[in-house]
Order: structure tokens, then sequence, then C-alpha cells
């Protein structure tokens, strides 16, 4: 999801190889950028860590006759489990089913080209085919909706979600979003007995403790905790032809952590985990950089999926870049000549879209629409898509120091 970043490759789920039979075994699912390390974290090792850390008050006494455990040991030894004791009810096991066509050799029908026989009836059988995680963060009209990451259902025949009491239930895809990688689906609200809270993501700083709760590899190692830091409130990356603002994190994101919440200190979800940079472009393993959807923008786009159950988007019609946070150097590696130090920064223009019809153009800085301020992609997003394609609005640039209002009638994605 960072822009300028033209080696990573697409968001694919991780498969298993097939099995004989036809029969695919259960895996993990995760979005990639230029590879996809594997690897999970297993409760013990967890229990471990979290066990070591105990304050110096903490001791364990020793007699001649046996060991024993103080009274004195710390009952709650880490900083955030408070946080993840708040959501960690609402975070689910996501699990794509599909059905395994097969023939058996022995079958003569088969042989000649012929349909199927008796014996093959259960070769459209639903099978688990990959796994993710997801959230519910409502639950209204008798149903309970998850908020999950679009590639983690994508191609499915079914889905079924495990909750965090181990019960496994139907799920319906309510909408899916494959631009910013959002999907929602709905349970019966009977099974729902925890939603999890949005935070605001614009609130975010550079350093401030968070969590990933998730199935890393699967529903096997469901409700799976990491602790990190935000490394980068905001990133810009380029997938796909697409741009998103992301969550830079270095809290360990795995195969079947797609879908899952990155939350801060106080319990709240202020991200949807997505994906992972596991090299760079010459190929250098790389460690500790996963991303993640910010919550204002999932909020954004899962109303309107419950709404109308898919995303009809205007745009501009533009490829951007924000300046916040952008060294000197890096700003000298894309040409930005411009002084400011907050806006979107236009890196190039749509030939007969909104913004170049508007006279928008390569170089310009946007630094509100429609009066409002804008300092990340995320913001210029959410403010376009509360209009409607056709809707026309007022866009303030600043070209070559000078600032200069624009109204650009906006065109569908």
């Amino acid at each position: 999801m960072d822009n300028n970043q033209n080696n990573q490759t697409p968001k694919q789920p991780t498969r298993a190889p097939k099995k004989s039979n036809s029969i695919i075994t259960k895996t993990a699912i995760v979005g990639v950028v230029a590879g996809l390390i594997g690897g999970g974290i297993s409760y013990y090792g967890i229990d471990q860590i979290n066990n070591a850390q105990v304050n110096n008050s903490a001791q364990t006494s020793i007699s001649s006759s046996s060991a024993k455990i103080s009274k004195n040991s710390a009952a709650n030894s880490g900083g955030m489990t408070k946080a993840y004791n708040q959501v960690k009810g609402a975070v689910v096991s996501v699990i794509n089913l599909k059905r395994q066509q097969s023939s058996s050799s022995n079958d003569i029908y088969s042989i000649f080209g012929g349909g199927s026989s008796s014996k093959n009836s259960d070769s459209n059988k639903l099978e688990t085919y990959s796994e993710g995680s997801g959230v519910v963060y409502m639950k209204a009209n008798g149903k309970g909706y998850i908020v999950t990451n679009n590639h983690v259902v994508s191609g499915s025949d079914a889905i079924q979600v495990m909750l965090e009491n181990g019960k496994t239930v139907n799920a319906k895809i309510v909408g899916t979003d494959s631009t910013t990688d959002l999907a929602v689906l709905s349970i019966d609200a009977k099974y729902v007995t925890e939603t999890a809270e949005f935070g605001d993501s614009k609130t975010l700083q550079a350093a401030q403790p968070v969590i990933a709760v998730g199935s890393p590899l699967g529903s096997e190692y469901a409700s799976t905790v990491t602790q990190g830091i935000i490394s980068a409130p905001s990133r810009t990356i380029t997938t796909q032809n697409n741009q998103q603002t992301v969550i830079q994190t270095d809290a360990a994101i795995n195969p079947g952590n797609s879908g899952g919440a990155l939350v801060n200190s106080a319990g709240q979800v202020i991200g949807i985990n997505s994906m992972k940079l596991s090299q760079s472009s010459d190929g250098t393993s790389v460690e500790g950089m996963g991303f993640a959807i910010p919550s204002n923008e999932v909020v954004t786009i899962v109303n309107q999926l419950v709404k109308n159950g898919k995303i009809t988007r205007p745009q501009l019609g533009v490829k951007v870049v924000a300046l916040n946070g952008i060294p000197d150097a890096y700003r000298e590696r894309l040409n930005i000549k411009s002084n400011l130090k907050d806006g979107i920064y236009v890196a190039s223009v749509t030939k007969g879209g909104s913004a170049a019809s508007a006279g928008i153009k390569s170089g310009d800085v946007i630094t509100k629409v429609d009066g409002k301020s804008v300092s990340d992609v995320a913001s210029l997003h959410s403010i376009l898509y509360s209009h409607k394609v056709g809707d026309t609005v007022n866009v303030t640039v600043n070209r070559n120091g000078k600032t200069q209002d624009t109204k650009v009638k906006l065109q569908a994605n």
C-alpha cells in the first residue's frame, strides 16, 4: 500500500497444495507484498513471553523440600492485556470454503467423458480452502456484522465463521470492495456476545504501542496476539494500480492475520490488518513491516457496504502522495518541488479524468476539498466518498506557491 513501491506484488491468499482425491488442505490467508514469509506464533510461545514480563515484586519462593510459586506473583503482567481482553471476544476466524470437484479414475463414465456415477456424489463437497480473520463490529437488525479483508473471502463458495468460544457458524457476504480490500459478512445476531469499538486512526502517533489480534496460520491459532508499535501512522502505497493509505506497524502479521484487528492501548480497533512486506525490491529480506487499513476509512466503507452492498465511488483521476512526513531526500527522488509540509501532492493526472478536465496539473498540491483540509489520502477519500458520482466539489490547490480554487465534477472509478 505504499506509493512508489513499484516492486510490490498484488495481495494474494496463500493456498495449500492439493492432497490426493483433490482435497485441499486447510491453510491460512494473508495479503502479501513482494513475497510472503510464512510462520506463526504458538500459544505456548506467547504464554512464555507474557509470563516473563512480571514486575520486580514478583518472586519465586524456594524451600529445601520443594519449589513454590510466590503468592506475590503478578496476576496481570502485560501492559496491553486489558486492551486484548476488551477486543478478543469480537475477533473471529473466517473460513473460505470451496467445492472440490474430482472424479475417480475407476469411474467408467468419467473415462469416456460421461457424467459422474453415484460414487462421486460427494465430489462437490465443500472443503476448507483458506482461512483469515475478522472483527465483529456491530449488532443490528437481527444480525451480527463482521469486517474482514476482501481477499479473505474472494472466490469462496461459502463462508463460515469460528467464534472466540470455538463455535463455527455460517456467514453471508453482505458486500465486498476490492479497491480497499474490505468485505462485510453477517451472522445471526444470537451468536454475537461482543462487538469491537473503532478508534480514531487520525490520532495515531509513531511509536504508539499496538497489538494485532487474529488467527495466524488459521483457526488452530485463533485469538493469537502479537505486540508492536505504530511504525508510521500513514503510508500511501500502490498495489495493482490502486492507491491506499495504510498504517505501518512492526507487530507480527502472519498468514491468517488478514482481516484481524490492530488495537490501541484503549482496546479500540484502529486498523484492519491486511498485508506485510517480506522483501525489498532487490530481494533483501524484510522483517517487521506490516500494514493495516485505517479505522476511519474502514468505517466509511463498511457503512456503505451494509447500505448498498457495493461501493460506487467518485474519484478525481489523480495519483497522489501525502506530503506529511516525507523526508527531504525522498522529496527529491519524487521530484516534489513544493515547500509545503501538509497537503496531497499530485504525482500524475489521468488523461480525460475529473481533475484533468478541471485544469489540475501534476505538481499541484491539494490542500482542501469542500473547504476541509486534507493531510493524507484517507482524509481525501473520506470527503470524496461522501459525495455521489456527478457531484461537483471545490478543490483548493497550491501551484508554485499560489493558492487557487477549482470546481471539479466527480466521475466514477
